[in-house]
C-alpha cells in the first residue's frame, strides 16, 4: 500500500513511529499534499532535534501522508504573507532544516510516493537515500508560477548532473521515478505494493550496522564532498585513523576474520 493510513492524531503535523531501531517520520498535511508550511517545517525540526540525540535510533525514514510525499512550500500561506521579511525567514527556515537532515548522525531515508515537488523534490535529494514507488513523480517546477526553484536547486545539483538539473529547473521537467534514478536523484525504484518492504529493509539493514561507525562515516561523507581532492583524502585519511581506535572497529574486524557476527558496543 503506497499511501500511508490516516492516522488517529489527525492534528499533529508530523507523526513519529519508532520500531527496530528506525524511527519513520511521516509528513501529516494529507490534504494539501503535506505542504511545507511554516507549521510543518517546525514540526519536523523538532523531530529531527529529538532523534539527534537518540541512540535507540539507528536511521530515520521520512515519509508523507495521503496521496504524495511532498508538494513543495505552502503557496496560499506565502500569499497570505507577501512581506519580504516573511518570505526570507521562511526560506532560511526551510534551508536549516535541510541542513539538519544532512547534519544528524542517523541516515535519513526518503519513501517516496505519488509526487514530490519543488522543496518536496528538495527534501528527496537531501535525504541521504530515496527509495521510489514506481508511480511516484519528481519536478523542481518553480519557474511555471514565476518562482524559480533556487533553493531546492542546492540539493538537486549535488544530486544530479548539470544538464539534467537545467532541464528539469528551466524547462519544468517532470521525471518519473525511473528516470529520478538514472539521473541519481534516487537509489531505488520498486512496484507501489513493495514500497513500505523495500524501505524498511533499507532501514534495517542500515541499523543492524554500528552506530558509531554509521555516524562518522554520514559526517565524513558529507565534508570530504565539500572539499577539493588532495583535502578530502587528507581529511578521511584522519577520519580512518580514529575510526580504527574505536572498539567497534577492532570488533568487526576480529568478527569477520572469526567468521561470526559483530557485537557492536558503540564506541
Amino acid at each position: 500500500m503506497t499511501a500511508l493510513a490516516a492516522p488517529h492524531a489527525a492534528d499533529a503535523l508530523v507523526l513519529r513511529h519508532d520500531a527496530d531501531g528506525v524511527a519513520t517520520l511521516t509528513l501529516n498535511r494529507p490534504r494539501v499534499y503535506n505542504a511545507l508550511s511554516t507549521g510543518l517545517m517546525t514540526a519536523l525540526q523538532g523531530e529531527l532535534d529529538a532523534i539527534r540525540d537518540d541512540r535507540g535510533v539507528r536511521a530515520v525514514i521520512l515519509a508523507g501522508a495521503g496521496n504524495g510525499f511532498c508538494a513543495g512550500h505552502d503557496l496560499k500561506e506565502l500569499r497570505a504573507n507577501p512581506s519580504r521579511d516573511f518570505a526570507t525567514a521562511l526560506f532560511r527556515q526551510c534551508a536549516e532544516l535541510m541542513l539538519a537532515i544532512v547534519r544528524l548522525p542517523q541516515p535519513v531515508i526518503a519513501r517516496v510516493h505519488g509526487s514530490a515537488a519543488a522543496a518536496g523534490c528538495q527534501l528527496v535529494a537531501t535525504c541521504d537515500l530515496a527509495v521510489a514507488a514506481a508511480s511516484a513523480g519528481f519536478a523542481v517546477n518553480g519557474v511555471s508560477i514565476g518562482l524559480f526553484c533556487s533553493t531546492p536547486m542546492v540539493a538537486l545539483t549535488r544530486n544530479i548532473g548539470r544538464k539534467a538539473a537545467m532541464k528539469m529547473l528551466l524547462a519544468d521537467e517532470r521525471v518519473d521515478a525511473e528516470t529520478a534514478r538514472r539521473y541519481g536523484l534516487v537509489n531505488d525504484v520498486v512496484p507501489d505494493a513493495e514500497l513500505d518492504a523495500a524501505t524498511a529493509a533499507l532501514a534495517a539493514k542500515i541499523a543492524s550496522r554500528s552506530p558509531l561507525v554509521v555516524k562518522i562515516g554520514k559526517e565524513a561523507f558529507h565534508r570530504q564532498a565539500e572539499m577539493e581532492l588532495a583535502a578530502a583524502y587528507a581529511y578521511t585519511a584522519e577520519v580512518m585513523a580514529t575510526n580504527m581506535m574505536a572498539r567497534d572497529a577492532a570488533e568487526g574486524i576480529d568478527a569477520f576474520l572469526a567468521k561470526r557476527p559483530p557485537r557492536w558496543c558503540g564506541a
